[in-house]
């Protein structure tokens, strides 16, 4: 059996996390290197490499699940981005699914080069 990757620690509880919002499907927590003032992570508690992987009804899923912590964190009005990344060029550092909410301050676009 492959080693778990540091989401698949925090969901099976092995690793500590700032919970914000959890259901039986997806868990919501804080990120441990903030980039915004608000960075919280979204991950489905079940094992997807990334979004090439996600299947239409888990797209539907999370996306619910993506406004319901959105709205438990008060971002609705102001605004926030919202940022998946796929594969090593898309930045993408942990192998499971995980969407990055960024809010609580205007989000300038990051510079790529």
């Amino acid at each position: 059996m492959a080693e778990k990757n540091v989401f698949e620690k925090i969901i099976a509880g092995e690793l500590p996390c700032k919970k914000v919002l959890e259901s039986p499907d997806f868990l919501a927590f804080e990120d441990i290197n903030p980039k915004a003032p608000v960075h919280v992570l979204v991950v489905p508690k079940v094992s997807i490499k990334d979004f090439n992987a996600i299947t239409p009804k888990l797209s539907s899923d999370i996306n619910a699940f993506i406004l319901e912590v959105v709205q438990a964190l008060g971002l609705e009005q102001k605004g926030y981005r919202l940022v998946t990344n796929v594969g090593n060029d898309g930045g993408q550092e942990v192998p499971h699914l995980h969407f990055h909410i960024l809010g609580g301050a205007k989000l300038t676009w990051p510079k790529l080069h």
